[in-house]
């Protein structure tokens, strides 16, 4: 397999280097920063620099897209045109609704890695850093099911794990659990700051509780208010309800309201368990084989309607028939209850669910 990685900084680098070292394929690069180009050689991450975008993707099976979500629009359009017909290209932007409703093209995989690290750039790049990683990927009706399943396959020999989902659902809620958090650190810092300014001392010895809700403060610059301003519509309105509930917390305080604050942290911690639960169990993997015709979107459909309800695929793998007119999904899902669960949402939809 030949992958191109357009944009070598921390993730497209790691991209290029779980390619390598865990799906033993062939990785050219590009980036129009030609030092980070010839640092991904020396490192490894790539076989080769190539001189030009047309040059980087003219052969290959998958493209991946690293670059700042304010350019990907943009620079989607050109790979395409120059892809060739059977080559997938996705992207790792952390906003998806305006790339996915940019490409109405069967080859275009909308993707988000939920990975990185406090450090950026190519020279921090690490094949394993997609490890037991969430990898969204926003397929829509009329994506090519083999592309989406080489896809899904690569991602999980990088060893991620791929999840299908809508592109609005991503962004509502990574607005929630990733850019609101970003914009709290901010607030957070810049009143301690201020604070401090104000009376003339010097910034005061942090605590671990401001250290841990502060560790993302003034992330990259560029690529964040590229986020903030992509993600706009799903973010301001997560701002409204939570300043609307930090007004209700400051009056329960402000009325000594010991027993509201109570329920309060309590639900707290009641809703972090459930956040934090894992529910993937890899080694108790079960397969389901589903006889679906040959139409476009039929296996992002089962991808999208299994992820809408919480049952991740772990692998997926297609079996088309000699004349192309129908075939066989293949999935895996973790765990009896969710196998369970999967097989009957499968069989709502109207398709014929086997279990070897």
């Amino acid at each position: 397999m030949r992958i191109a990685v357009i944009g070598l900084g921390l993730i497209g680098g790691s991209i290029a280097l779980a390619a390598r070292e865990r799906a033993h394929a062939q990785t050219c690069g590009w980036d129009p920063d030609g030092a980070a180009l010839d640092a991904a050689v020396r490192l490894g991450a790539i076989a080769s620099g190539a001189g030009s975008l047309a040059s980087a993707v003219e052969q290959s099976d998958v493209v991946f897209l690293a670059a700042p979500v304010g350019v990907l629009p943009e620079l989607a359009n050109e790979v395409l045109a120059l892809a060739p017909a059977a080559c997938v290209v996705t992207d790792v932007g952390s906003t998806k609704r305006a790339v996915v409703a940019a490409h109405a093209d069967e080859r275009f995989v909308g993707g988000h890695p939920l990975a990185g690290a406090e450090t950026s750039g190519i020279a921090h790049a690490r094949g394993d850093l997609f490890d037991g990683a969430t990898w969204y990927l926003t397929p829509t009706e009329i994506t090519e099911g083999l592309l989406y399943e080489r896809l899904h396959r690569l991602l999980g020999s990088f060893g991620a794990r791929p999840v299908a989902i809508e592109a609005d659902t991503h962004d509502r809620l990574l607005a929630l659990v990733s850019h609101l958090p970003h914009v709290f650190a901010n607030v957070l810092v810049e009143q301690a700051a201020a604070a401090a300014r104000a009376n003339g001392e010097r910034l005061p010895v942090v605590g671990p509780s401001f250290r841990d809700a502060t560790r993302v403060a003034g992330a990259n610059t560029a690529i964040w208010t590229d986020i903030y301003l992509s993600n706009r519509d799903a973010l301001v309105p997560a701002l409204d309800e939570a300043i609307t509930q930090l007004s209700q917390i400051r009056d329960a305080m402000a009325a000594a309201d010991a027993a509201g604050l109570a329920r309060w942290n309590d639900t707290a911690a009641e809703d972090r368990q459930r956040l934090m639960e894992v529910h993937l169990d890899a080694a108790d993997l079960h397969e389901l084989r589903v006889p679906v015709p040959n139409r476009p979107g039929v296996v992002a459909q089962l991808a999208l309607e299994l992820g809408r309800v919480g049952v991740n695929i772990a692998d997926l793998a297609l079996y088309p028939a000699p004349d192309m007119s129908e075939g066989v999904v293949a999935m895996w899902v973790s765990g009896e209850e969710d196998a369970l669960r999967a097989a009957q949402l499968i069989g709502d939809l109207g398709f014929p669910v086997l279990r070897p």
